[in-house]
C-alpha cells in the first residue's frame, strides 16, 4: 500500500551570510535547490528582501516553497530542522539572526497542532515576507474556512495602508 502524498507550503528566510552559499539571497536559493533535491518541488516564490522581524537586526531574505512530501507534519519537521542544521544552523536566541529558518506554513491536510507544530502557521496571517509569497505561487490556497490566500493578503494590504 502505498503512503499518501502531502503539499506543504515551506517559509525560507535568512539573515545571515554562510561561509559556502554567500549572502542570505544566495542561502535563500541554495535552500530551495536542498528543499529539491530532498522532496518533489512543485513551485518557489520569487526572493523577498524585507526588513527584520523583532530584534533579528539584519535585513532577511525570503521565500516559500510547495513540496510535496509522504511525510506526516512531525516528520516533515523533523527533516526541515535537519537541512537548517546542515546549513549551519544552531540553536539560539528565538528572534536571532541565523542562517536559514525553515518554517511549514500549511500543508494539504488542514490544520495540525501538537506541543511543537501548529498548522497553519499562527503568524502566518500577519507577516508579509511569508503571506505575499505564498499567495504569488499558490493564491487559491484555502487556510482558514473559506479565505485564500489571496484574499488574506489583500486583507493584510488593506490594514498596513491604514494610518
Amino acid at each position: 500500500m502505498e503512503q499518501p502524498v502531502h503539499l506543504y507550503a515551506i517559509a525560507i528566510g535568512s539573515n545571515r551570510p554562510h561561509g559556502r552559499f554567500g549572502r542570505p539571497a544566495h542561502v535563500v536559493e541554495a535552500a530551495i535547490a536542498e528543499l529539491d533535491r530532498a522532496f518533489t518541488l512543485f513551485d518557489a516564490s520569487p526572493l523577498l528582501l524585507n526588513p527584520a522581524s523583532g530584534g533579528a537586526g539584519r535585513e532577511f531574505a525570503n521565500a516559500v516553497a510547495i513540496a510535496e512530501s509522504p511525510l506526516d507534519p512531525p516528520a516533515m519537521l523533523a527533516a526541515l530542522k535537519a537541512i537548517e542544521r546542515a546549513f549551519g544552523r544552531r540553536r539560539g536566541k528565538r528572534w536571532g539572526s541565523r542562517v536559514l529558518d525553515l518554517d511549514i506554513l500549511a500543508w494539504d491536510g488542514g490544520r495540525w497542532s501538537d506541543r511543537r507544530l501548529t498548522i497553519p502557521h499562527q503568524s502566518l496571517e500577519q507577516r508579509e515576507f511569508m503571506l505575499l509569497p505564498l499567495a504569488a505561487i499558490a493564491p487559491r490556497w484555502r487556510l482558514r474556512g473559506a479565505l485564500t490566500t489571496r484574499q488574506l493578503a489583500a486583507r493584510l494590504g488593506k490594514r498596513r495602508a491604514k494610518p
